[in-house]
C-alpha cells in the first residue's frame, strides 16, 4: 500500500515543503530511503522503527520504500520523521485511509516514541500554511510558536501512541497551544539602558539618531573611552518598534537560525553585536551542510553594531559591500543559491590608530597608521551614509532615549508615508534613480547640494548619500521641504576619517 503526508525542511531561512511517501509491498524485509536525504534522514530508519515499538505500534516485516519528494532537492534535519513514522503506519493499514489527507506534520522522533522539537518552525508552519493545509501537527515545545502563523489550525504532538489514538478517534486531542504574545521585550542587562547616559557628545548623537530615523549607515571613529560603544549600545533604545509583518519577518528568521527568545513575536528590533574575531561565514552566513544565516541577517530590520571595526578580518569587511547595497544576501553553492534577508543598520566604531591614543600622544608610525586605515577599503568607508569624528566635548546631559525615539518615531512615519507603494520604506532605501522624485530640492537647496559635492569631490553614490542623509534631517525636525542648512549638515556628517 501506499500513503503520504506533507512536511517541511528547512530552506536558508524559508520552508521548503515535502511530501513524504511511504510504499509498503510484499518482499524481503527491508529499509530504503530516497530523495537526497542527509545523513540524519538515512538515519531516521533505526529511529521510526524504535518509535513504533516503544509505543505498542506494529512494524511491518516487510518491504518499506520512502520517497522525499521533490527528489531533486536535499532534505537536511530530522524533522520529517514523525511524518514518515505516521505514512509508514498509514500504509500499513494502522490508521484509517484519508486520515492524513489537508494535514501536515512536523517533528523529530525519540526512541522512546517522544516526538521532539525541530528548529524553524515558523518557516515551515508558514510555508505549510500557503499550500491550503486545514491542520499541522507540531511538537509540543513548538506549538505555541506555530500558532504564530494565521490561518492554520495547530494541533499538538507529545507521543507517538497519543498522536496515533487521537488520529483514530480513540483519544482527545491535547489542548492547542495558548495564544502566544504579541510583545518580546528587548533583553535588559544589569540596568536599563538611556542616552541621558551619555553626556556631551552632542555631534555624534545627532548622528545616531538620524541613523535610527532614515535606515543610515554610521561610523564613528575617536581615541578609546570617548564614549562610542556606549552611544551604539543605546541605539536599541531609540529604535522604531516593528510592525506586524515585518515582526513575522523576524521571528521567522531566528527561528530558522534558533536563536529565537521563547514563542513570542518580536516586535523589538534585532540588535546583533559579534566579536571582532567573526568570520567571513558567520557574517553573511553559509557553512556546511544546510546553509544558515550570519549576523546580518539576524539583524534584518534591526541594527549590527561592529565594534572595533578595523580589527574585523579584511575578508569579512569585503563581504559586506555587497549586502549594504542590495540588502540581500546570496550564498552560491553547486545545488543552488540561496537568497537571506539583509535589511539592516549597520553602526561601526573605529580607532583613530592601532595605538588609539589622541594626536599628541600617539606614537605610531606612518607606515602603522596608514596600515590601520587600509584596513578599511574606500568602497567599504564609501557604503556609510554618516562617517564622523567623536571627541570628548561638553558635560551637559542630553535628551533622554524616550524624547529621541518618539521624534525618529515620528519621522520613520513621514517616509513612511511618503514612499507607501514603493518597495522603498525608509530613506536610505530610495535608489539614485528616483531621487529626483521623492528627494525634491528647492534651487537653494540644489545649489549647496552641487557645491557640497565638488568642494569634497564625493563619488556618485556619496553624492546620492547626502542628498538621501538631508531629507532625514528635515523629517526629524518635522519640515517637508529640504533645505540648504540640511544639506549642508548632512554633509558636515560624512567626513574623511584618514
Amino acid at each position: 500500500m501506499l500513503a503520504a503526508v506533507r512536511s517541511a525542511v528547512l530552506e536558508g531561512v524559508d520552508g521548503r515543503i515535502v511530501t513524504v511517501e511511504v510504499h509498503v509491498s510484499r518482499g524481503l524485509p527491508g529499509y530504503t530511503v530516497v530523495g537526497l536525504p542527509d545523513a540524519a534522514g538515512r538515519e531516521s530508519r533505526e529511529r521510526v522503527r524504535a518509535a513504533l515499538l516503544s509505543s505498542g505500534l506494529e512494524y511491518p516485516q516487510q518491504r518499506v520504500t520512502v520517497n522525499l519528494a521533490p527528489a531533486s532537492v536535499r532534505k537536511t534535519g530530522a524533522g520529517l520523521e514523525l511524518g514518515v513514522a505516521l505514512a509508514l503506519t498509514c500504509a500499513a493499514g494502522g490508521l484509517p485511509s484519508g486520515v492524513l489527507d489537508r494535514v501536515a506534520v512536523l517533528g523529530e522522533l525519540g526512541l522512546d516514541g517522544a516526538v521532539r522539537g525541530v528548529v524553524g518552525t515558523v518557516a515551515l508552519v508558514d510555508a505549510l500554511a500557503r499550500t491550503g493545509v486545514e491542520h499541522v501537527i507540531v511538537p509540543a515545545e513548538n506549538a505555541s510558536e506555530a500558532a504564530l502563523i494565521p490561518g492554520v489550525a495547530v494541533r499538538v504532538a507529545r507521543t507517538l501512541g497519543e498522536l496515533h489514538a487521537c488520529l483514530k478517534g480513540e483519544a482527545p486531542w491535547p489542548d492547542p497551544p495558548d495564544p502566544p504574545p504579541t510583545i518580546a521585550a528587548a533583553p535588559e542587562g544589569d540596568e536599563p539602558l538611556d542616552l541621558a547616559d551619555v553626556r556631551g557628545l552632542t555631534h555624534a548623537r545627532r548622528a545616531l539618531a538620524i541613523a535610527a530615523a532614515g535606515a543610515h549607515h554610521l561610523l564613528m571613529v575617536g581615541p578609546p573611552g570617548v564614549g562610542k560603544t556606549m552611544l551604539a549600545r543605546r541605539l536599541p533604545t531609540i529604535l522604531a518598534p516593528l510592525d506586524r509583518a515585518a515582526a513575522l519577518e523576524v521571528t521567522k528568521i531566528h527561528s530558522a537560525a534558533g536563536t529565537n527568545r521563547g514563542p513570542a513575536l518580536r516586535i523589538d528590533p534585532p540588535f546583533r553585536q559579534p566579536h571582532h574575531s567573526a568570520s567571513m561565514v558567520s557574517l553573511v552566513g553559509g557553512g556546511t551542510g544546510r546553509v544558515r544565516p550570519g549576523e546580518v541577517s539576524l539583524a534584518h530590520r534591526g541594527a549590527l553594531f561592529l565594534d572595533e571595526l578595523p580589527e574585523f578580518p579584511v575578508h569579512a569587511l569585503e563581504s559586506l559591500r555587497q549586502p549594504l547595497e542590495e540588502r540581500v544576501v546570496r550564498v552560491s553553492r553547486a545545488s543552488g543559491t540561496i537568497e537571506f534577508p539583509a535589511d539592516f543598520l549597520l553602526v561601526a566604531c573605529a580607532n583613530p590608530c592601532p595605538c588609539g591614543r589622541d594626536e599628541n600622544a600617539c606614537k605610531c608610525g606612518d607606515v602603522q597608521r596608514t596600515r590601520y586605515a587600509r584596513r578599511l577599503s574606500a568602497p567599504l568607508l564609501d557604503r556609510f551614509d554618516l562617517r564622523i569624528k567623536v571627541e570628548a566635548a561638553g558635560t551637559e546631559p542630553g535628551e533622554s532615549s524616550a524624547v529621541v525615539a518618539a521624534r525618529v518615531a515620528t519621522a520613520v512615519a513621514r517616509q513612511q508615508a511618503r514612499l507607501r507603494g514603493t518597495p522603498w520604506r525608509r530613506n536610505a532605501h530610495i535608489p539614485a534613480g528616483a531621487l529626483e522624485r521623492y528627494l525634491a530640492l528647492g534651487d537653494e537647496a540644489h545649489e549647496a547640494w552641487v557645491g557640497q559635492c565638488l568642494v569634497r569631490q564625493l563619488t556618485g553614490r556619496g553624492a546620492a548619500r547626502i542628498r538621501r542623509v538631508a531629507r532625514t534631517v528635515a523629517d526629524l525636525d518635522d519640515r517637508t521641504e529640504i533645505t540648504a542648512a540640511d544639506v549642508d549638515r548632512a554633509a558636515w556628517m560624512r567626513e574623511d576619517l584618514w
